[in-house]
């Protein structure tokens, strides 16, 4: 009951509730990202939805616009080149992430759900393949994202995102999302660069 129909009627409440109440301070968001550095203040990324189809996943842009493109950010070799003033203070709190409130609302994505991949994270996705974890709407936090986030290797992430499959429940979205206050307030597994030098890299 709650997977087939309360899980989708939450998201649109907490999405509207979401659009509603933080509609001015994303508008001023926006704003100093805009004032803050050249270029336009959504970055759009294609990312794997439910049953692997993809879509395009916005985020407000906190890094430079000449940064290689569809590469997780933790492989940067040198972020501080990358990550623009602003964009550091937002990434740190996860307010880049609030335009998904859109993605949720419009049914590509849940608020709570395994973090949507990038469309060629093939050794994440092949791993979520073995748990059925691609086979759900992708969150906008997860089970995964407060047990390490970008410190945990592929294969520990699926296992973490097939968990959440398994044990899937109100009670259990309640438990991820209250996790993702407390991992946002000690900033928990935010890694910006990788310890081996990489060339690409996500806004």
């Amino acid at each position: 009951m709650y997977r087939a129909y309360m899980k989708r009627f939450l998201d649109i409440v907490l999405s509207l509730a979401g659009v509603i109440v933080l509609a001015i301070p994303m508008l001023l968001i926006a704003a100093i990202v805009r004032l803050d550095s050249p270029g336009p203040v959504l970055f759009w990324q294609r990312r794997v939805g439910i049953h692997k189809v993809c879509f395009m996943m916005p985020k407000y842009r906190t890094m430079h616009i000449n940064t290689p493109h569809d590469v997780p950010t933790h492989l940067l070799s040198n972020p501080d080149q990358w990550i623009t003033r602003v964009g550091r203070m937002l990434r740190r709190m996860s307010l880049d992430e609030l335009p998904q409130i859109l993605c949720i609302l419009t049914g590509k994505m849940s608020v709570i759900g395994p973090r949507p991949a990038l469309w060629n994270q093939y050794d994440l996705l092949a791993e979520r393949d073995k748990y059925g974890a691609n086979d759900i709407r992708p969150g906008l936090t997860g089970w995964a994202q407060i047990n390490g986030r970008d410190e945990l290797p592929i294969g520990e992430k699926a296992r973490y995102d097939g968990e959440y499959v398994k044990h899937m429940s109100f009670l259990f979205d309640c438990k991820c999302f209250f996790g993702t206050v407390g991992a946002v307030l000690r900033h928990d597994g935010v890694r910006e660069g990788a310890e081996k030098p990489k060339e690409l890299a996500k806004r």
